[in-house]
């Protein structure tokens, strides 16, 4: 049996999507995970995956490209898979996925749809209202005749060694930035975190992507490690592997501290639910107002002025919290 498992929008939503991935490949022969260019990375790390078609799906993109005939049609005669699997969020829709699976040929497709689907699916389950993501795409391959083939916690390949990046262990990471802006705390809040830690006798490694440069070396200061620009995703996960604890937004690398069993300082913001993102399988604390008003908008840029859910927190809330998360561990 040849199975597909698609999860088409960012890198933290292929990692959540690994628990489902391996009940798929515990029973069938080749995986081949269909994902978006934001996701790709995320899914060379997951365990169980034998091929990854990579497309930017128009209807899933911030900055989607015109639709193009070519690129769909060239994407259908790419597709090979007897089954799929459709993994969505719950605000997005799978039937267009599905339209395209059924012209390519797949017999039989899953996916969690609120929407009537016609002859596009095979099993039309319903997702259970509050159940976090990683929870959710399990209880659909179970649907689909895909059981849990382990614990169900996120995992990769094992990480490379990273002591030649961030020195000896022990150190706590600190990763300042986030995919959307909303998500993300001050830059001077996150470097007072860095002193604050720094003075509580915690060694501090700063993270971040090429483009992040600037803010690290900012949040990093004379106090830490900067690291920013020079980790791609396997290095990252070596690092956060290293470390006793990560304090970061709720962005991709709360995900991969999760998935290489790091505890999590999640500084989250609530224009989407803890209860569906929050940090899955390890200890963690949640910072940062719930009840804020912008609670459950799904902006992008934060709509109130002071961002005053993230810019509540302290740094020594944050000092409290690592503390607290390394005792659990």
């Amino acid at each position: 049996m040849r199975a597909l498992v698609t999860r088409l929008d960012s890198f933290g939503d292929v990692l959540l999507a690994g628990p489902a991935i391996r009940a798929v490949a515990a029973r069938a022969d080749h995986v081949t995970v269909l994902c978006g260019p934001l996701g790709a990375h995320a899914a060379r790390l997951l365990p169980g995956v034998d091929d990854i078609l990579v497309w930017d799906a128009p209807w899933v993109s911030f900055t989607p490209a015109p639709v193009g005939r070519g690129e769909v049609e060239q994407l259908i005669d790419t597709i090979d898979a007897d089954t799929a699997l459709i993994l969505t969020s719950f605000h997005q829709c799978p039937l267009p996925t599905a339209l395209l699976l059924r012209l390519a040929g797949v017999a039989h497709i899953a996916a969690d749809s609120g929407d009537y689907p016609g002859s596009l699916l095979d099993v039309r389950h319903q997702r259970a209202q509050h159940a976090h993501e990683a929870e959710a795409a399990l209880d659909l391959a179970e649907a689909a005749g895909f059981p849990r083939a382990d614990d169900g916690r996120l995992r990769v390949l094992p990480p490379p060694g990273t002591t030649a990046l961030t020195g000896p262990e022990p150190y706590v990471v600190l990763h300042p930035g986030a995919s959307v802006p909303a998500r993300a705390w001050s830059r001077e809040r996150c470097a007072e975190a860095v002193r604050e830690l720094s003075t509580a006798g915690h060694r501090v490694v700063v993270t971040g992507g090429g483009g992040e440069c600037e803010l690290t070396a900012y949040v990093a200061g004379e106090h830490a490690l900067d690291l920013g620009g020079r980790t791609g995703a396997a290095e990252l996960s070596g690092v956060l592997a290293g470390a006793r604890a990560a304090v970061t937004g709720n962005t991709a690398p709360a995900h991969l501290a999760a998935a290489v069993g790091t505890p999590v300082v999640s500084l989250f913001a609530p224009v989407v639910p803890a209860e569906r993102w929050r940090p899955y399988g390890v200890p963690y604390v949640l910072l940062g107002d719930q009840d804020a008003p912008c609670a459950d908008s799904r902006a992008r840029n934060c709509p109130v002025p002071g961002h005053p859910c993230l810019e509540s927190v302290t740094a020594r809330d944050v000092v409290a919290a690592v503390e607290k998360v390394m005792v659990a561990q």
